[in-house]
Formats: C-alpha cells, structure tokens, sequence
C-alpha cells in the first residue's frame, strides 16, 4: 500500500485507514474484530481509527491489536463513553477519568493520537470557553497529557465544516478527522475544513466517503420512500447510479477511488464489519484514483446539487433494511 505523511505528526500511514466504528457490527460481533484487525494490518494499512464512544469498538479494537501483536498507530476520540448520562466537556478530572478508560480498553500505556469528539457542534458539547479564542479545559489537559507522554498527538474529529476549520485554524492541532462531508455528492469540507488544516500542516483523516453507507449500493428506495429527499437530490443520485452501471463500478470503489484524489488529504478510513468489505476497498484502493473521464462525469454530477437542502436530515436514512447507517450499529 502506498504510503503518505500524517501532517507534521511525521507519521507514514497508508493511504487507506481503519475506521473501526462498526467493527463489531458485523455478523460476528465482537469475536468479528480480530479478523479484520488481522487482515488489515497484512494489507499494510497501519493506522486504527475508534473513539470512547463508538460503543464496544474501542475495547475490541484493543483486545484484537494485542491478539495480532502488530505494530499499529491507533486513533481515539475523547468524548462520552457509552451510557454516560453526566458527561461534562469542561469537567477536567472527568475527561482524565474517560482517557484511563480509553487507555485500559486499548490495552496501552500511549495513545498515538488523541482528538477532540464533535467540537464542531455548537450546543451538543460545550468543549471550550467562548467560540473565538476556542481555549478550554479539554485543550489544556491534552497539552498536560502530551507533556507527560500519555498521548503522542492531539486531533479535532467532527462533521461540521465552518466550525471545525476555524477550530483548524487555532493552529493548537496536530490532525483532523473530518466526515459527511467528504463524498462524491456531498464535498463541504473541501472547500473549508482541509485548506484551514492544510494552512498548518495538519494530518488530515477524510472519513466517510460512502456518506456512512448511503453510497455503498443503488437504493431504489429514493426513487419511492424517504420523503425528504428533494427531486434534485433524487435525479442526482439517478444520475450516479446510471454512471457506476454505465462504468461497470461499483459505488463505494467509486468513492473510495474518487476520496484518494482528494487534494490535501492524508489517509482514507474505511469502515468495514468484515473481512469481504475490507477486501473490496482494498483492491478499489489498489487501482487508484478514478478515471479522468468518471472523474469529470462525477463532478457534472455533484454540481447537479452542490449544497444541503434544507429539508435533508444529517442522518439520512433510507427506508430499506439493508441500510445500517448511520446511526445505531445494528
């Protein structure tokens, strides 16, 4: 696998990285990981993506790392751990009790990096003290626990735009972690979160280019259900299915294929519950960036409907069982 340099953390990371969000999503569960771990890391990728509040992700990712006893830069997120009713973003002594937990189910004594989860949410966590100078508790325990040697890097991860690049611009972080707004049709961060990181030679993680699953197969559903969907975004997606069929590609190829052509990007994380998704997006990786011709026709069509309506949810979801996401890890 070919390889890039994680911003100034130094760190060569392959192109592709493992998003272990739904890892033990899969049929088999939590016993599901090892595999994928294992098969990952023969593939060369060698970065590892989980957060605390990814439910059991974080402690299986751990648990299976220990299991392959490879070497693997691992990624968490500071944030809620499961169930946590209490969680306050600026209660210092709380944030260092939930990193020991991310410490014990990651089964390390360092974190390679550490980001803070959604400060880009005004509202949902209330991270810092005011949204101009964006200082706060959570900022000065990650410089206190890089000082000590706990935690190698600090990272933001989040999927909003504006908020998180001027968050990118404090020049306080070492990487980004940006999603739902990297894929084909929807591209917001390109213009806002990755130049801001770029500005301070941030690692750049570009997570989701499947939309969490709305791209990974034709849901003829958008033709019919989910009655959000604007007639705009309905012939778009139309006119996306048309092209993988017309290429004989199959979409989430295509969107891994297109993300890897993202300028200013450091690594793609792929987010598999098993060893066949892993594969696939391995071998899309393998062939590289898409086409000129597909890549021309993508951005005909992304140019169809380049913003949000107003009426589509961030979730998203389709009305059809075999959609899993996102949301809950079904």
């Amino acid at each position: 696998m070919k390889k890039r340099i994680l911003g100034r953390t130094g760190l060569e990371v392959g192109e592709l990285s493992l998003g272990a969000a739904f890892v033990t999503g899969g049929e088999d569960g939590y016993k599901g990981t090892l595999p994928v771990v294992r098969r990952a890391l023969e593939l060369g990728i060698n970065l590892a993506d989980t957060s605390a509040d990814y439910g059991d992700s974080e402690e299986a990712l751990g648990w299976a790392l220990s299991e392959v006893d490879k070497p693997c830069i691992v990624s968490t997120k500071l944030g809620p751990t499961p169930g946590m009713t209490d969680f306050d973003a600026k209660n210092k002594d709380q944030l260092r009790r939930i990193v020991d937990l991310c410490l014990k189910n990651l089964r390390r004594d360092v974190v390679d990096v550490m980001m803070v989860h959604e400060p880009d949410r005004p509202g949902q966590f209330d991270w810092y003290d005011d949204d101009i100078s964006f200082h706060g508790p959570v900022v000065e325990l990650l410089q206190e626990l890089k000082d000590e040697g706990v935690i190698k890097f600090t990272g933001i991860g989040g999927t909003g735009v504006h908020e998180l690049a001027r968050i990118c611009d404090t020049g306080w972080y070492d990487v980004v972690l940006t999603a739902f707004n990297s894929s084909p049709l929807w591209r917001d961060s390109l213009s806002t979160v990755i130049p801001a990181a770029n500005r301070h030679n941030m690692g750049v993680f570009l997570a989701s280019p499947t939309q969490q699953g709305w791209l990974v197969k034709k849901y003829e559903e958008v033709y019919t259900g989910a009655r959000w969907l604007t007639r705009e975004r309905r012939e778009q997606l139309k006119a996306l299915y048309d092209l993988v069929e017309e290429f004989d590609m199959e979409l989430p190829v295509l969107c891994l294929r297109w993300a890897l052509a993202v300028e200013g990007v450091s690594t793609v994380l792929t987010g598999p519950r098993n060893v066949a998704q892993l594969e696939q997006n391995f071998k899309a990786v393998e062939q590289g960036p898409l086409p000129e011709e597909v890549s021309s026709r993508l951005d005909e069509i992304y140019q169809m409907l380049p913003y949000r309506p107003y009426e589509e949810p961030s979730g998203c979801r389709i009305p059809h069982d075999a959609y899993w996401g996102p949301g809950p890890v079904r």
